[in-house]
């Protein structure tokens, strides 16, 4: 049974997890909101010190091992089924970081989603060749959004060279511009559907990967967003992760979309992180104007900041639990991919709510640059749209419940 109290084994790491964002991220988060597409030097610090932190090999690359690679519960193990694992290590870690701020933390290296879909599909050789290093995802596309079905992209193999051949366009790649991989999301035959879609590794120095640019965006601005173009980019056939052939799903499509279970937790605890620092600032401005939150009192006995501070506070506290319960899931080898939709569906409406009704609370104070509540309601919004946007969470949590299929329920 899952005890929703802090495993005392991972108090060390949340203890870690807050004092970096507290006292590295935090001081410079205004710093690199406002140099767009700088790179923080002060991740690599921050990096170096996240290695060492955590269960399995730290938060580096968090829910990277997540699927299938031991991170769970094995069979014959004495704590199977009541086990903290890395998952619920890393999901803790998060939301330490992200209460400090969620661009620098999305900034930081080997933190990429391509280490999740790396490490689920790989065999051992790529696993040594690719581990470690920062790997970034690129699947979207101009006409491939949330139907991830739908990509274009195409991967040809050229037997005599024996190598693949990758052409089209990958867009909204965060930390596309820094990270040292991209694991490419390409079908070797688009006539044959999801069995055809393979993950491909592609050196980012590769001369077929083009940078068209880097977005604007709204929020997370110290985090990078690449727009890349493939033209006749060639990369070994043993790039290609787990089997090349069409009729098996290890290896592509469903293979890569199972990581979605254990890293969309993860972004749900970025949201419960950001969130968590806008209550707490706001519970602090209240207090400078004489608006006290008393705990021991209904809500409808107190002034109205108060109760709806209140009323944030639960929602907050319901996403977290929501959160934790996909998390350990996770570690336990129980499916969760309905709780990991559930979870992501949840923190993300949520953080957005809590930091724009925060806002709303504070007046000025909330909306000016002088406090970081103004740049925490931008942050909030991607939250709700990447690892999957509020409605295909829903719409996949009605599959989920009514047992339908992607083909009977779109």
């Amino acid at each position: 049974m899952i005890n929703l109290e802090t495993p005392r084994k991972f108090d060390g790491l949340v203890t870690r997890a807050h004092q970096m964002a507290a006292n590295v991220l935090r001081p410079v988060s205004r710093r690199y909101d406002r140099a767009e597409h700088e790179y923080p030097k002060e991740l690599d610090m921050v990096a170096a010190l996240i290695d060492g932190i955590g269960e399995g090999g730290g938060l580096a690359g968090a829910g990277a091992g997540a699927v299938g690679r031991g991170n769970g519960a094995a069979p014959g193990d004495s704590a199977a089924g009541n086990r903290n694992g890395s998952n619920l290590a890393s999901l803790l870690g998060l939301i330490e970081l992200a209460w400090g701020d969620v661009g620098l933390l999305l900034a930081m290296p080997r933190m990429g989603l391509g280490q999740a879909a790396i490490a689920a599909v790989a065999d051992q050789e790529q696993l040594q060749r690719f581990g470690g290093r920062w790997a970034a995802m690129a699947i979207t596309e101009p006409e491939a959004g949330s139907d991830s079905a739908s990509i274009r992209t195409t991967a040809t193999l050229d037997e005599q060279a024996g190598e693949y051949v990758l052409n089209g366009e990958k867009i909204f790649v965060t930390s596309g511009d820094r990270a040292e991989l991209l694991v490419v999301w390409a079908t070797l035959d688009r006539t044959a559907g999801r069995s055809a879609i393979k993950p491909f590794v592609v050196e980012r120095d590769n001369p077929g990967l083009q940078l068209e640019r880097l977005e604007h965006k709204l929020g997370i601005r110290a985090s990078d967003t690449a727009n890349f173009r493939l033209v006749d980019c060639r990369i070994p056939r043993e790039n290609l992760l787990g089997s090349p052939e069409t009729a098996t799903a290890t290896g592509g499509f469903a293979g890569v979309m199972q990581t979605f279970d254990n890293t969309r937790p993860l972004v749900a605890g970025m949201a419960i992180g950001l969130a968590r620092a806008c209550l707490e600032r706001t519970r602090e401005l209240l207090a400078q104007e004489g608006v006290e939150v008393d705990y021991d009192r209904p809500a409808h006995a107190q002034p109205a900041a108060a109760a709806e501070l209140l009323a944030l506070e639960a929602d907050w506290e319901a996403a977290r639990l929501l959160a934790l319960q996909a998390a350990w899931m996770a570690d336990n080898r129980t499916p969760n991919s309905l709780q990991a939709s559930i979870a992501k569906a949840k923190a993300g409406r949520m953080g957005t709510d809590v930091a724009l009704r925060c806002v709303a609370l504070c007046g000025a104070a909330g909306y000016g640059e002088g406090e970081l509540l103004e740049k925490w309601a931008r942050d909030a919004k991607i939250l709700d749209i990447f690892e999957g946007t509020q409605q295909i969470q829903l719409l996949v949590i009605a599959r989920q419940l009514l047992g339908r299929s992607s083909a009977q329920l779109k």
